[in-house]
Order: structure tokens, then C-alpha cells, then sequence
């Protein structure tokens, strides 16, 4: 308690202080995250939803400035969403969360898919020119 009187803490300090705490805590590698190597040459990459709130308040009290009291709150949500799972040069999307409900969302998590099979057609079709 002594400590915090001849600190002089205020507000800013207090926000600061917790901002400073949230950056450590949320950074890219929470959203996307390490890339996991398996044995048989599958790469998995971690896919996440990040929410985060962030509370601060406090004022002088009595007749003397030095009396501050205050209080700052931070709180992190990480939901995992998907993978993206990587084998022999094909990206897919393996969702995590609850399926999709309506014709978009179904159409958006197709999209990875349909991309990776006209890719696949458009090599294949290469190939079969340049063997003729």
C-alpha cells in the first residue's frame, strides 16, 4: 500500500499498464498460430476467433491530490475456428467451430475447396498439352 502512494499511480498509468498486459497476451500467433508438422508430412496450422474488453476508472478522493484510487479489468476469449490442413502442396479447411446454418456460410466455407479443384484441373489440363 505505501508502495502505490509514493509511486503516485493514475489513470493513465493504470491503463497503460493493463494495455500493455493485453498485447502480450494477444498477438498474431493467437489468431494464426504455430504451423504443427506431423510424421507423414501433414502441416497443421491453428486458426483461432479472438475477442478481448478492456475496463479502466478511478479518481481522487479527500482533500489531498495524492489520494487516487482506481481499477483497470482486461479479459481475452480465444475460440479455435478451424485448421488449415496442408498435404502434398493442397490447403483445406478443417472447421472447428458449429457447422454452417445458412446457404452463404455454406457457400464461404466451400470456397477453399472449389479453389484447390480448379487449380487441380488447370495443372492437369497443362499437362495433358504438354504431352501432346
Amino acid at each position: 500500500m505505501e508502495m502505490n502512494e509514493k509511486k503516485g499511480y493514475s489513470l493513465s498509468d493504470l491503463m497503460q499498464s493493463s494495455m500493455s498486459k493485453i498485447r502480450d497476451m494477444v498477438d498474431s500467433n493467437t489468431i494464426i498460430g504455430q504451423p504443427i508438422n506431423t510424421p507423414d508430412g501433414v502441416t497443421l496450422i491453428p486458426v483461432s476467433r479472438l475477442s478481448f474488453g478492456f475496463g479502466c476508472g478511478g479518481g481522487d478522493y479527500g482533500k489531498q491530490s495524492n489520494n487516487f484510487g482506481g481499477a483497470s479489468t482486461a479479459g481475452v476469449r480465444v475460440d479455435p475456428v478451424a485448421f488449415l490442413v496442408i498435404k502434398d502442396g493442397i490447403t483445406r479447411v478443417l472447421p472447428v467451430a458449429v457447422a454452417a446454418t445458412s446457404t452463404v456460410d455454406r457457400v464461404i466455407d466451400m470456397v477453399p475447396e472449389v479453389m484447390d479443384r480448379v487449380d487441380h484441373f488447370i495443372e492437369k489440363r497443362k499437362a495433358e498439352k504438354e504431352t501432346f
